[in-house]
């Protein structure tokens, strides 16, 4: 596939030089503003409901991984009339029994609580605390949301001191418990099913459940959660332009995460809520290392095709690489030569293996595997393809085809029009 990946959607580490000389722009230019990159200990972090992340210290905030600080009363309409000048604590509301407070944003200050969807104050706030959340202490150092699977139900967890205040949002319980293992937090954030503890300009890993802390922690934030001149990041860019995207391969599995890859790096395109970031691809499939042609998910397993070999892993809260793979490409799926993309669509047991101009369908379920079936495509240079409930979508540059069925696209003689990728569809800037 065209390695040429300057115009891939995922391209973002290759700004930081740019952003430094951009960072240090800023600071020179608004030399009051606060610096994360100098090693802020932050007051508060939260996301919103469309994934944005806010990260608070005194009267300021920052929207996102890189940027600058602003006053948060431009994010927050309704701040500056109560005049407050720092947040105790902040969290996204998890309750989808209740879609009227599902997704708000709660900030905290002394003895009181703001409650917030898109970006504006709601009649009635602020509040007492104990009016919304009773039984849980004032004066917090922190707080985050954590959905029921995550917590055994839908709840809130609440830091002052060693303690943490577990909030049942069905309920209005609270349950208390201590966890002196746990740095004191100065703010706590949920990001992609995971929770961090920072303190200082340090974060460390927790289990929402036991407090149970991460091995190899702390670390610090700005080699993660920011983008700073002289450190190392996750990945974190800008959102690109839906015009630059080209993919090497696009899956979901049957949890329903849906992965998409780009060169060396991948995207989870179902975390949304907590905003889109890309990493390497070796963070979650380590022998992986050269990018890769082809993904499809079959069962709980996902089939990475890189060249002539296969590599399967297992699903769970980690893949895992299963033993004895790679294996070579012809003696796993009775396939030679180059693939362009794969899929296999929900229920089936059939993958779709597209090379060149061609369709060739292999059954997953058959000893050894084998082509049963080879047909023409109306198109040719496809760089990606997943099947769902709504059909089968072909990508090829920035654009994609919608076919009805794997029927209709392996019957088809002439392309359907072209449809231009959006940025519901992958999360990319459709600005010119």
């Amino acid at each position: 596939m065209d390695m040429d990946i300057t115009r891939t959607l995922l391209l973002c580490l290759a700004l930081a030089l740019t952003y430094a000389d951009h960072h240090d722009f800023l600071l020179k230019k608004y030399p009051a503003l606060p610096d994360r990159c100098q090693g802020l200990e932050f007051d508060a972090i939260t996301p919103d409901e469309n994934g944005n992340t806010f990260f608070f210290k005194g009267s300021h905030a920052w929207k996102g991984f890189h940027g600058p600080a602003q006053p948060f009363s431009e994010f927050f309409k309704g701040l500056e009339s109560h005049h407050v000048h720092h947040v105790d604590a902040a969290f996204r509301r998890h309750d989808e029994e209740n879609k009227d407070d599902h997704d708000h944003v709660y900030i905290f200050l002394d003895d009181k609580v703001f409650s917030f969807y898109n970006s504006t104050l709601e009649d009635g706030y602020p509040k007492p605390m104990q009016e919304d959340f009773d039984g849980v202490p004032t004066h917090l150092d922190a707080a985050v949301e954590c959905p029921k699977g995550e917590c055994m139900t839908d709840s809130v967890l609440f830091f002052k001191g060693q303690d943490v205040h577990i909030y049942d949002i069905s309920t209005k319980t609270v349950k208390t418990k201590t966890w002196p293992h746990l740095p004191a937090c100065t703010s706590a954030f949920r990001w992609l099913e995971h929770y961090y503890c920072f303190h200082g300009n340090n974060f460390t890993r927790f289990h929402p459940v036991t407090g149970e802390v991460s091995p190899g922690y702390p670390k610090d934030a700005r080699n993660y959660f920011m983008k700073c001149p002289d450190f190392g990041h996750g990945g974190n860019g800008r959102v690109p332009k839906c015009n630059e995207v080209k993919l090497d391969a696009i899956t979901t599995d049957d949890s329903g995460k849906t992965y998409l890859f780009s060169g060396p790096l991948y995207m989870r395109l179902d975390t949304h809520r907590d905003g889109l970031h890309s990493f390497p691809i070796t963070r979650a499939w380590k022998e992986v290392t050269n990018g890769v042609d082809a993904v499809f998910s079959y069962t709980d397993k996902i089939y990475l095709i890189k060249g002539d070999l296969v590599y399967i892993y297992k699903s769970g809260a980690h893949y895992t690489l299963i033993a004895d793979y790679p294996k070579s490409l012809r003696g796993e799926l009775g396939v030679e030569g180059q693939v362009d993309a794969a899929f296999v669509c929900p229920n089936e047991h059939t993958v779709h293996v597209i090379q060149g101009g061609r369709i060739r369908d292999v059954d997953l379920t058959a000893t050894p595997r084998v082509i049963q079936r080879d047909l023409p495509l109306p198109l040719v240079g496809i760089d990606a393809s997943l099947c769902g409930a709504d059909g089968v979508k072909i990508f090829k540059g920035s654009h994609y085809y919608h076919y009805e069925s794997t029927r209709t696209l392996s019957t088809a003689r002439i392309a359907p029009e072209p449809l231009p990728i959006i940025p519901a569809l992958m999360g990319c800037d459709d600005s010119q």
